[in-house]
Protein backbone atom coordinates (compact mmCIF):
# COMPACT_ATOMS: atom_id res chain seq x y z
CA UNK A 1 0.00 0.00 0.00
CA UNK A 2 2.88 2.39 0.76
CA UNK A 3 4.29 2.04 -2.77
CA UNK A 4 0.90 2.76 -4.32
CA UNK A 5 0.50 5.83 -2.09
CA UNK A 6 3.94 7.13 -3.09
CA UNK A 7 3.10 6.68 -6.76
CA UNK A 8 -0.18 8.55 -6.26
CA UNK A 9 1.77 11.41 -4.66
CA UNK A 10 4.07 11.54 -7.69
CA UNK A 11 1.41 11.09 -10.36
CA UNK A 12 0.54 14.77 -10.84
CA UNK A 13 4.15 16.02 -10.99
CA UNK A 14 5.02 13.18 -13.38
CA UNK A 15 2.09 14.02 -15.69
CA UNK A 16 3.09 17.69 -15.69
CA UNK A 17 6.73 16.76 -16.33
CA UNK A 18 5.88 14.46 -19.25
CA UNK A 19 3.58 17.07 -20.78
CA UNK A 20 6.25 19.71 -20.19
CA UNK A 21 8.88 17.58 -21.90
CA UNK A 22 6.75 17.26 -25.03
CA UNK A 23 5.64 20.89 -24.92
CA UNK A 24 9.19 22.21 -24.61
CA UNK A 25 10.36 20.02 -27.48
CA UNK A 26 7.41 21.04 -29.64
CA UNK A 27 8.19 24.70 -28.90
CA UNK A 28 11.82 24.13 -29.87
CA UNK A 29 10.70 22.54 -33.17
CA UNK A 30 8.39 25.47 -33.91
CA UNK A 31 11.28 27.84 -33.21
CA UNK A 32 13.50 25.95 -35.64
CA UNK A 33 10.83 25.97 -38.34
CA UNK A 34 9.91 29.62 -37.79
CA UNK A 35 12.50 31.57 -35.79
CA UNK A 36 11.84 34.83 -33.97
CA UNK A 37 8.51 36.62 -33.74
CA UNK A 38 6.81 34.23 -36.16
CA UNK A 39 7.63 31.08 -34.19
CA UNK A 40 6.64 32.66 -30.89
CA UNK A 41 3.39 33.87 -32.46
CA UNK A 42 2.59 30.40 -33.84
CA UNK A 43 3.38 28.70 -30.52
CA UNK A 44 1.33 31.14 -28.45
CA UNK A 45 -1.70 31.13 -30.75
CA UNK A 46 -1.81 27.35 -31.18
CA UNK A 47 -1.19 26.94 -27.44
CA UNK A 48 -4.13 29.27 -26.77
CA UNK A 49 -6.27 27.11 -29.01
CA UNK A 50 -5.25 23.91 -27.19
CA UNK A 51 -5.80 25.47 -23.77
CA UNK A 52 -9.17 26.86 -24.84
CA UNK A 53 -10.19 23.45 -26.08
CA UNK A 54 -9.03 21.64 -22.93
CA UNK A 55 -10.75 24.07 -20.55
CA UNK A 56 -14.04 24.16 -22.46
CA UNK A 57 -13.91 20.44 -23.19
CA UNK A 58 -13.92 19.88 -19.43
CA UNK A 59 -17.02 22.06 -19.12
CA UNK A 60 -18.95 20.72 -22.12
CA UNK A 61 -17.98 17.16 -23.01
CA UNK A 62 -15.73 15.69 -20.34
CA UNK A 63 -14.07 13.33 -22.87
CA UNK A 64 -10.61 13.90 -21.45
CA UNK A 65 -9.75 12.61 -18.02
CA UNK A 66 -8.46 14.93 -15.31
CA UNK A 67 -5.04 13.36 -15.88
CA UNK A 68 -5.25 14.09 -19.60
CA UNK A 69 -6.13 17.71 -18.89
CA UNK A 70 -3.16 18.06 -16.51
CA UNK A 71 -0.83 16.53 -19.07
CA UNK A 72 -2.09 18.82 -21.85
CA UNK A 73 -2.78 22.11 -20.08
CA UNK A 74 -0.42 22.39 -17.13
CA UNK A 75 2.28 20.24 -18.71
CA UNK A 76 2.30 20.62 -22.49
CA UNK A 77 0.77 24.06 -23.04
CA UNK A 78 2.66 25.77 -20.24
CA UNK A 79 5.98 24.58 -21.71
CA UNK A 80 4.94 25.15 -25.31
CA UNK A 81 3.76 28.74 -24.98
CA UNK A 82 6.11 31.48 -23.92
CA UNK A 83 5.21 34.86 -22.53
CA UNK A 84 8.77 35.87 -21.62
CA UNK A 85 10.07 35.30 -25.16
CA UNK A 86 7.01 37.10 -26.55
CA UNK A 87 7.69 40.13 -24.31
CA UNK A 88 11.42 40.17 -25.09
CA UNK A 89 10.96 39.82 -28.84
CA UNK A 90 8.24 42.48 -28.88
CA UNK A 91 10.48 44.99 -27.10
CA UNK A 92 13.50 44.05 -29.24
CA UNK A 93 11.56 44.47 -32.49
CA UNK A 94 11.25 48.22 -32.01
CA UNK A 95 8.26 50.35 -31.05
CA UNK A 96 6.06 50.01 -34.14
CA UNK A 97 6.67 46.31 -34.87
CA UNK A 98 6.60 45.51 -31.15
CA UNK A 99 3.23 47.17 -30.59
CA UNK A 100 1.85 45.55 -33.72
CA UNK A 101 3.12 42.16 -32.50
CA UNK A 102 1.47 42.65 -29.09
CA UNK A 103 -1.88 43.61 -30.63
CA UNK A 104 -1.90 40.86 -33.23
CA UNK A 105 -0.66 38.22 -30.78
CA UNK A 106 -3.28 39.02 -28.17
CA UNK A 107 -6.04 39.23 -30.79
CA UNK A 108 -5.13 35.89 -32.33
CA UNK A 109 -4.52 34.36 -28.90
CA UNK A 110 -8.06 35.26 -27.85
CA UNK A 111 -9.31 33.96 -31.20
CA UNK A 112 -7.45 30.70 -30.54
CA UNK A 113 -9.26 30.26 -27.23
CA UNK A 114 -12.60 30.97 -28.93
CA UNK A 115 -11.78 28.45 -31.67
CA UNK A 116 -10.87 25.85 -29.03
CA UNK A 117 -14.20 26.54 -27.32
CA UNK A 118 -15.99 26.14 -30.66
CA UNK A 119 -14.34 22.75 -31.19
CA UNK A 120 -15.39 21.61 -27.70
CA UNK A 121 -18.94 22.77 -28.41
CA UNK A 122 -18.92 20.96 -31.75
CA UNK A 123 -17.88 17.74 -30.03
CA UNK A 124 -20.78 18.26 -27.66
CA UNK A 125 -23.09 18.72 -30.63
CA UNK A 126 -23.88 22.35 -29.77
CA UNK A 127 -23.76 25.21 -32.26
CA UNK A 128 -23.56 28.14 -29.80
Amino acid sequence: MAIQSRFADLEVPLLVAVGGFFGANARYAVGLAAPGLTGTFVANVTGSFVLGFVVYEAMYTDYLTERGRLLLSTGFVSSYTTYSTFAFESVSAGPLVGLLNVGVSYGFGFAGVVAGRALALRLRGDSR
